[in-house]
């Protein structure tokens, strides 16, 4: 998956620190803090934004829950705050969200 950058010039910077972390020129913190400043930040997704992107999206529980490769009752647990997303799973929610579902199909 290819990384998503805040701006074009947030691409460049990074690209260019990528570099010099690559011939030890900056070390794996300076290179962390760069990570953090670069990419596009990921947060928490509460359960009821989760609901209506899902009815945003006309999707069932079972039929989103195909399109994330999660299970049904994961997607139910998310939906009720059982359960919070997160790693990969909240990556993809974001996309969907900005981007909607066809982003991921």
């Amino acid at each position: 998956m290819t990384k998503k950058y805040r701006s074009q010039a947030y691409a460049a910077i990074h690209e260019t620190m990528a570099a010099l972390h690559d011939i030890g020129a900056i070390d794996k913190q300076t290179m962390r803090a760069f990570d953090e400043r670069c990419l596009t930040p990921i947060q928490a997704m509460p359960p009821e934004r989760i609901r209506a992107l899902r009815e945003r999206e006309c999707l069932s529980q079972p039929i989103f829950a195909l399109y994330l490769n999660v299970s049904r009752n994961l997607i139910s647990d998310w939906e009720r705050g059982v359960k919070k997303p997160g790693g990969p799973a909240l990556r993809l929610l974001t996309v969907v969200e900005k981007k909607g579902i066809q982003a991921i199909a």
